[in-house]
Parts: structure tokens; C-alpha cells; sequence
């Protein structure tokens, strides 16, 4: 029997998991050393229970925004002088049971493809030991969940272990008045008042998710508008938005501490004022679980930031140490992460493989309305990164959009001048992040605007609206504009 390559990876998020299905397929054998349960943060504490969690909101809002639009009657027992009392509300405590069993069934079937697929998984928490061996095997040592200590040889080692949100020393949550984001799927009731700290794609998505289930929400944003990484046209919409359905959003505002106060909290800003609420949601960030894992003994380079450097491979400073996902800050996706992971097996096993590409990402900030965005942004071509072209067409245009009664979003295209290749795009609209996989395919192989205008489209349809945008830049092309 030949000799079978050994791989132990540490962290079972996307990053993890999806490279043990790859390794343990190409024949090697595969130990996933795991503290809290396949899927990591995005399944347990981030993506999942947070989508979930929006996906009720996104009903509440689709109805409290649209029914009397659409000529929808409701029957309302509510005496008429409270006639304008909110006719549908949310039971928080079984919203959030279902998020809680949903993350888990995720957890579980993750759990079950991976040990199916011939991957042993270990629970507790995994170091590296020293310096590589003469044979370039490492050890990595395993604290297991039970106390027990065990040591495992690998040939390649994968250090997917995520992050974890970031804390303000004065600010530090409670998990019951003052809540980081792993801590809201614990409420029993809708907070009455919610402070959500940080405007970032955590903060706009918990703030526009309390708000649409009926918490008063204030949203402390520390720059000068919501989304600040995002598109600013995109930003703008979603902070009008906001706005509008109530929203106190205070631009340029820093926090520098929460207190408990009886059953308040008090958020101080920088410049003095001090704000109340019932609830108060920190959302300023994330940091690497990089520490106390023995990573510089072993020749692993940290950031000063605490993330973990690799090149495009997913290789670290280290021979046989590769890393993936949040630890390294590359892009916090899980499809990053899952992407990482997948290069660094097969990168390290001898398939080929092509480096990471992250202008052939795609992404989605899961507000109402949703923002996606694929290739080359807005920022690129002000900065001169890239010379392109850009229209942006209002969904108010699109006839489906008048019948679901959409008012807000639209569609950008961004392509080359002269040969009209599609290098970006952005939508902005109810389920944009399916609406954005046709972008992301003429990104990922540099199709042209004249090949995205001349492929029928569903009439009416909101993705229309791509083709109608494209078939402008292809006409600006044809007149020579471009």
C-alpha cells in the first residue's frame, strides 16, 4: 500500500470543511480539529442564523411596505381610534428558536458530509508545535474538548480558524442588555429601543432587521454614511431607506462606551452626547482567532492586525502551513473562505489550480433592499485602478418593478472603454443577490456588453433591467462615446 498524505486542518468554517471534502476526494487522509461544530461562525453565530433571522424580517417589511400598494385588505379587529396600531407583529423568542435549529441542522448535515467523505473530525483546539520535522512532516498538538491531550502528524497543515467580533473595552458585552452579534439569537422579546453601534454590512443589516420587526432602532455610524466599503450610490438608497421607515441614523458619530443603567443602556459618543436605549447591538468588527496557536514559533508571518499572510495559493510563510478564510482578512466571505481552502488542497496535493481571483467575487448585503456587487466598484474607477464605463438605470423604470410595487434600487454596469468587456456591476433590489449571478458571469469570463444585451431576458423581469443597461453601454460603444 503507498504512502497516504497526511492533512490536519484546524477550523471547520467554510474554509475548513470545504477543504477536507476536497483533500479527503484526491485520497488523502484528513483530521478536521473543531472547538464549537462544523460550519464555524458562519453557520452557527454569523451568516445563517443572521439570514434566517432577515428572511422573517424581509416578510414583515414586504408586507408593512406593500400591501396597500397591491390592493391587499387585512382584517383587523383593532378598535378605530387605534386604527393605525401595527396589524402584524413577530413572537422574537420563536424566531429565534428556528434560527437556533436551523444553524444546528446546518451544522450537523456539514458534519455528516465531511465524516462521510473519510474525514475524521476532532473536537477541541488545535497548535502547532515547533519547527517543521527533517521529513517536512509538523505536529500539531490537539487540546481535547474532554482535557485529553493528542498529537497528530500532518504533511500539511490548513489553520482555517475564523474570527470573532470585536470589543470596545468600554463597551463590553453582557449578552443581555449590551450584545455582540452571536448573542441576539439569545432574546426572548423584540428589543423596544435598539442601539446598533457600527454601520458597517453587520450593523445596516441588524439595524434594518430590528427595525422591519418592529424595534425602534438608532444607528450609530461613526463615518459619514451607512455602508461606507459599499457602492455610494447603493449606500444612499439604503440609507434614504432607512430614513424613511423611522430609522434615527447619526452619521459621524463614534461611540466610546455602553453601560448598563437599570434595565437602559447608555451609549456615550465621542463628542459627549449620551443616547438611551433598551438594547444596545456592538457591530465594529471582527478579529482573527489567530493567537495562542504557536504560529510564530513555527515560521507562520502575522499581520499586526492579527491576520494570518498568504500568498494567492493560500500558502503562509511556513512550508506546509497553508491558511484560509477570516484569519487570513483576505475578503470575509464564506465563499472566499470555501474558495481558499479548495486552492490550498489542491495547491498542496499537486492538482491544478489557479490563484485566488477575488475580481471574480460576488457579494450581498442581505438589507431591504439588498445590495450585490461582483468585479471592479465605483471606489476602482475614481481611483484610477481601472479605466471604465459606467450606467446606472432606476428600477422605477422596470415594468415588474411597478408591479411589486419596487421603488427603490437600480442596476450599474461598469465595462472597458473601446472593447466593452463587462468588468462590474451592482444591483440594488429585492433578492439582488440572485440577481447579480448573470453580472458575475460576464465578469468571470469577460463577456461584452453587446453579449449580455442581445440574450433574451423574461419579459417582465426585473433582470431586464441588466440587459437594458448593458444594451446602453453597447450602444454608447457603437456611437463611439465609449
Amino acid at each position: 500500500m503507498g504512502y497516504v498524505t497526511r492533512i490536519v486542518i484546524i477550523g471547520g468554517g467554510p474554509g475548513g470543511y470545504e477543504a477536507a471534502l476536497v483533500a479527503s476526494q484526491l485520497g488523502a487522509e484528513v483530521t478536521v480539529v473543531d472547538c464549537d461544530g462544523l460550519g464555524g461562525a458562519s453557520v452557527l453565530t454569523d451568516c445563517v442564523p443572521s439570514k434566517t433571522l432577515i428572511a422573517t424580517a424581509e416578510v414583515m417589511t414586504t408586507f408593512d411596505s406593500s400591501y396597500e400598494e397591491l390592493g391587499i385588505i387585512v382584517a383587523d379587529d383593532t378598535p378605530h381610534v387605534e386604527q393605525a396600531a401595527r396589524v402584524v407583529g413577530v413572537d422574537l423568542g420563536k424566531v429565534n428558536r428556528r434560527v437556533k435549529r436551523l444553524a444546528l441542522a446546518q451544522s450537523h448535515d456539514i458534519a455528516a458530509s465531511v465524516t462521510r467523505a473519510g474525514a475524521r473530525v476532532l473536537r477541541g483546539r488545535g497548535r502547532l508545535d515547533g519547527m517543521q520535522a527533517i521529513d517536512g512532516s509538523r505536529q500539531v498538538v490537539v487540546q481535547a474538548a474532554d482535557g485529553t491531550t493528542e498529537t497528530l502528524t500532518a504533511d500539511a497543515v490548513l489553520i482555517a480558524t475564523g474570527g470573532r467580533p470585536r470589543e470596545l473595552p468600554d463597551a463590553l458585552p453582557d449578552g443581555e442588555r449590551i450584545l455582540n452579534w452571536t448573542q441576539v439569537y439569545d432574546l426572548d422579546e423584540l428589543p423596544e429601543e435598539l442601539i446598533v453601534v457600527g454601520s458597517g454590512v453587520t450593523g445596516a443589516e441588524f439595524a434594518g432587521a430590528y427595525q422591519a420587526l418592529g424595534s425602534k432602532v438608532t444607528l450609530v455610524s461613526s463615518r459619514d454614511r451607512v455602508l461606507p466599503g459599499e457602492d455610494p450610490d447603493a449606500a444612499a438608497v439604503l440609507e434614504d431607506v432607512f430614513r424613511r421607515r423611522g430609522m434615527n441614523v447619526m452619521a459621524r458619530s463614534r461611540a466610546e462606551s455602553a453601560k448598563r443603567v437599570g434595565d437602559r443602556v447608555e451609549v456615550t459618543l465621542s463628542d459627549g452626547r449620551v443616547i438611551t436605549g433598551s438594547h444596545c447591538l456592538m457591530a465594529v468588527g471582527a478579529i482573527p482567532n489567530s493567537s495562542d496557536m504557536g504560529l510564530e514559533g513555527a515560521g507562520v508571518k502575522v499581520k499586526d492586525s492579527g491576520h494570518i499572510w498568504t500568498d494567492k495559493v493560500s500558502r503562509t510563510s511556513a512550508p506546509g502551513v497553508y491558511a484560509a478564510g477570516d484569519v487570513t482578512g483576505i475578503f470575509a466571505l464564506a465563499s472566499v473562505a470555501a474558495m481558499q481552502g479548495r486552492i490550498a488542497m489542491y495547491h498542496f496535493l499537486g492538482e491544478t489550480v489557479g490563484p485566488l481571483n477575488l475580481k471574480a467575487v460576488s457579494s450581498n448585503v442581505f438589507t431591504d433592499p439588498e445590495i450585490a456587487t461582483v468585479g471592479y466598484t465605483q471606489a476602482d474607477v475614481d481611483a484610477g485602478i481601472i479605466d471604465a464605463r459606467a450606467v446606472k438605470l432606476p428600477l422605477l423604470r422596470n415594468p415588474r418593478a411597478k408591479m411589486q410595487g419596487i421603488r427603490d434600487g437600480f442596476v450599474k454596469l461598469f465595462c472597458r472603454p473601446g472593447t466593452g468587456i463587462v468588468v462590474g456591476g451592482v444591483v440594488v433590489s429585492p433578492r439582488a443577490s440572485e440577481l447579480i449571478h448573470p453580472i458575475s458571469i460576464a465578469v468571470d469570463n469577460n463577456l461584452t456588453v453587446e453579449q449580455m444585451a442581445n440574450t433574451f431576458t423574461v419579459y417582465p423581469s426585473l433582470s431586464g433591467s441588466i440587459a437594458e443597461a448593458a444594451r446602453q453601454l453597447a450602444t454608447r460603444k457603437a456611437s463611439g462615446e465609449l
